[in-house]
């Protein structure tokens, strides 16, 4: 079309593009609004790292389980984790730990250290 309008191709990929950024929203937004809600804790900034709290829990459950009677103090070990992340990513972090070989074995898995030190913080606070 040679007319000042829009075409019909523009206006198709337009409505494409914002159906599509509308529906990425509702993703992102929908699960935050209705998923699991925690109690607050002072150990909030930490846990946001995470994805899913429950497995967390379940992880740092069996490394306690594995270790009865050394568990270690939650100040102690939330102070060494914002160390460690300061304004880095979970992920950002376990790549270092993998980097400088700093990893634990949990029933068979090995993990990040730090992925594993967060998970003992969240099974304590839970």
């Amino acid at each position: 079309m040679s007319g000042k309008g829009l075409s019909r191709r523009a206006v198709a990929i337009g409505g494409g593009i914002a159906a599509a950024l509308g529906l990425a929203a509702i993703g992102i937004t929908v699960p935050r609004l209705f998923g699991h809600h925690y109690r607050p804790s002072p150990y909030d900034d930490l846990f946001a790292h995470l994805i899913d709290r429950d497995a967390a829990v379940k992880v740092g459950r069996a490394v306690l389980d594995a270790q009865p009677g050394h568990a270690p103090k939650r100040a102690e070990l939330a102070s060494l984790l914002r160390q460690r992340l300061g304004r880095r990513t979970l992920t950002e972090i376990a790549n270092a730990d993998l980097a400088q070989g700093r990893l634990a074995e949990v029933h068979g898995w090995v993990l990040p250290e730090t992925l594993v030190l967060l998970c003992v913080l969240t099974a304590l606070e839970s």
